[in-house]
């Protein structure tokens, strides 16, 4: 998906993320010295500014938040731990971990840590509710966890049960503040029982029940609780103030039973502490109440399955799209919780923003996925926020923005000017305002900047691309229908003009006939490109591939988007050139997983881990896209065939919380990074688009037919080609 990511991952790019107020003067810190091995006189924690973070993993396990707009707040869970959680909106993170720690005085357990056994269990399908198992391998203890957030604050909760064979044994909390999306300049201290930090306005606060005891607040790698546990089996250091730095802060819990953890946000630390201290006063078990019935309540009348095997991850994919939305731009999902390949990513800079942005192409992706399993008022404000935040005067939409409009990545990619209106032909939206400040704005540019796009799907590379094509043609064909809705003829008959202008240059402009990967199949020859320079296919022109891909003759490289003229009604399922191209594409990057068929976005893809496993870093080998498995279900289903292994194969590709990824490993080899065949890699997860495509293939293979097709496009485009096919085998 992310072309650019390549370039921007490790290090991003000069693009101002959301702007906080710089943080309040404080005290200056001692230098640096190296921790004694004994408690000292709780005192200002030396080793400022700490050791520069990572992100963490993209792999999540689960994701949560409340259904209702009062709590802004959102978790992710991966690896045992609580990761990235975001405050108050879904682009700014606050949090890298939210772990526990057991220590006998000689050594200690991080939940982090690779040999413990871990689980993790959706324990509602009311809603995210998720209880995340962690246990010693000899039985020395075990750690349940069941995390979610208070429908009426920004307060995190998590119910602690602590069972240890040895009651000596001590149970610790470690919380690593990374407040306005970065982890440095944070502030920490104690107060009481209670945990605070704050960057400008962004604030924190940990308290318990029973209360924390031994707080204390430290630089990271240098005096914080992690290294201090680490070092000498149990906590040692009590340090009651860090400042500007990279902190992390340490408490010791109660020993055995149970514990409630409550980590509160606000724009003051004292409003995070109120708020903190009021969820635990409410108690774990009402809130979990009321968490899972506002989610029953705001999913009410959306569709259920009619097959029971896919109910369960059908019920998920809708919460976790849900989930995705902001609650201050209403509308606005983000891509995924995550940022790929996080674990390598430094967290010293506020522009980072992995996959928790906003693309237009996504976004449409979700909404018609909304749209089809009934809840129409998601997709609505999706519209609402395309054409109300994201829009610019010229009727563009940004490569990606922040949650308020402003762009991150910088380039123009077609096919995401095109589906708004495609969506807005889609909720009907005739109105006049809808009309001409934005659906007239973006058709025009359509005719101005197309049919060749500055970027396609991939956001990789510029030219003519089937699949940025077929977005642009249903883009224009439903501009022209809601032109005529508004009397205006005249910019209706130019729009359907240059619609069926490219429509019928499909074939000379992006097949080639003499390309090599087609010599070996019978009859007639003849495949779509994954892109073309140029208008002339056959040229054999040099097709440089990003992320350290290589360079290729251009007829060597294909990929499926051309599915996409089947997806959007403009050209038959039948189509000779289009089952000549799958057959190219299935020769090519179609891979037999032990879960299902996938596909590789194209050949000769760097967008993906290296091939040892180790995490990508500019250059790497493209994996498996489970998207595309749907996709081709979409396809299956509308030639006449059976759509279930492909829903069998998406809902496999999923992990062990139902969270459906970017990206599944394509190799039967173990890897010293433990991926597994057909599982998923680090790179984005969930994905909403994946997700998406999930929902929509179930609802396609309930219907028949393939419910997100503009029937206004099929019209005009399918009618004709069977006409015109007939009695004459085909184009």
């Amino acid at each position: 998906m992310r072309g650019l990511l390549g370039l921007l991952l490790l290090g991003g790019i000069a693009c101002a993320p959301p702007p906080t107020p710089a943080p309040k003067a404080a005290p200056p810190v001692p230098p640096a010295s190296r921790p004694a091995a004994t408690e000292p006189a709780p005192g200002p924690a030396p080793g400022a500014p700490g050791e520069v973070s990572t992100w963490t993993s993209g792999a999540k396990e689960a994701v949560g938040t409340a259904a209702g707009v009062a709590s802004k707040l959102w978790f992710t869970l991966q690896g045992g731990v609580v990761s990235e959680v975001y405050y108050p909106r879904l682009d700014m993170a606050n949090v890298r971990t939210l772990e526990l720690a057991v220590s006998d005085g000689r050594r200690a357990w991080l939940e982090s840590e690779p040999g413990l056994e871990r689980k993790i269990e959706w324990l509602d399908e009311r809603g995210l509710l998720y209880r995340q198992t962690s246990r010693h391998p000899q039985g020395l203890f075990r750690i349940e966890k069941t995390t979610l957030t208070d429908p009426a604050r920004a307060t995190l909760l998590v119910e602690v049960a602590f069972q240890a064979r040895d009651p000596r044994l001590e149970l610790h909390v470690l919380y690593d503040p990374s407040l306005a999306n970065t982890c440095t300049g944070d502030s920490g201290w104690s107060e009481g029982d209670a945990l605070l930090a704050q960057e400008g306005s962004v604030a924190s606060a940990l308290v318990a029940q029973p209360p924390l005891a031994r707080p204390s607040t430290g630089y990271v790698g240098r005096s914080d609780g992690r290294t201090d546990l680490l070092r000498h089996g149990r906590l040692t250091w009590r340090h009651a103030r860090a400042e500007r730095g990279n902190v992390l802060q340490a408490a010791t819990l109660a020993r055995g039973g149970r514990v409630t953890l409550a980590l509160g946000f606000g724009a003051t630390p004292a409003a995070a502490l109120a708020g903190a201290r009021a969820s635990l006063g409410r108690g774990f078990a009402a809130l979990r109440e009321a968490y899972l019935k506002e989610w029953a309540e705001a999913l009410r009348g959306v569709r259920v399955p009619r097959e029971e095997r896919y109910r369960r991850a059908f019920r998920l994919a809708v919460l976790v799209l849900r989930a995705h939305e902001d609650k201050t731009y209403r509308g606005a999902n983000i891509a995924s919780m995550s940022i790929p390949w996080g674990h390598q990513v430094r967290a010293d800079r506020a522009d980072i923003g992995g996959y928790h942005l906003v693309w237009s192409r996504d976004l449409y992706q979700v909404a018609t996925a909304l749209l089809a399993v009934g809840d129409r008022p998601a997709a609505e404000r999706a519209l609402d926020y395309l054409f109300k935040v994201q829009q610019r005067p010229d009727g563009s939409f940004p490569q990606n923005s922040w949650l308020d409009g402003k762009a991150h990545w910088q380039s123009l990619q077609l096919d995401e000017v095109a589906f708004p209106v495609v969506l807005a032909w889609q909720l009907g939206r005739r109105d006049r305002e809808t009309w001409e400040r934005h659906v007239r704005p973006a058709a025009e540019l359509l005719l101005a900047r197309g049919p060749a796009t500055p970027q396609e799907r991939w956001e990789e590379e510029g030219g003519y691309s089937p699949s940025t094509i077929a977005a642009e043609i249903a883009g224009l064909v439903c501009a022209a229908e809601l032109a005529s809705a508004n009397s205006a003829a005249a910019d209706a008959k130019r729009y359907l003009k240059a619609a069926d202008q490219w429509a019928g240059s499909l074939e000379k402009w992006l097949v080639t006939r003499t390309g090599p990967l087609d010599a070996k199949l019978k009859g007639k020859r003849g495949y779509y490109l994954r892109i073309n320079d140029n208008t002339r296919p056959d040229d054999g022109a040099p097709l440089d591939i990003n992320n350290g891909g290589g360079s290729f003759d251009e007829r060597t490289i294909v990929d499926a988007g051309f599915l996409e003229l089947v997806r959007l009604g403009i050209r038959p399922a039948n189509d000779p050139v289009i089952e000549r191209s799958l057959q190219v594409v299935d020769a090519t990057i179609r891979v037999a997983t032990p879960r299902g068929p996938g596909w590789y976005r194209y050949n000769h893809d760097g967008y993906g881990e290296k091939a040892d496993g180790s995490g990508f870093a500019g250059s790497g080998v493209g994996r498996l896209w489970p998207l595309l498995t749907g996709e081709r279900g979409e396809y299956e289903l509308a030639r006449g065939g059976d759509a279930k292994p492909y829903l069998d194969a998406m809902v496999a590709f999923a992990n062990a919380g139902g969270m459906m990824p970017e990206q599944v490993w394509d190799r039967p080899e173990p890897t010293p990074r433990g991926f597994r065949f057909g599982q998923g890699t680090d790179g984005a997860t969930p994905l909403a688009w994946t997700m998406a495509q999930f929902l929509r293939l179930v609802v396609c293979a309930e219907e028949g037919k393939l419910v997100e097709q503009p029937a206004v496009v099929a019209a005009r485009y399918l009618r004709r080609s069977a006409t015109t096919n007939k009695g004459r085998g085909g184009r």
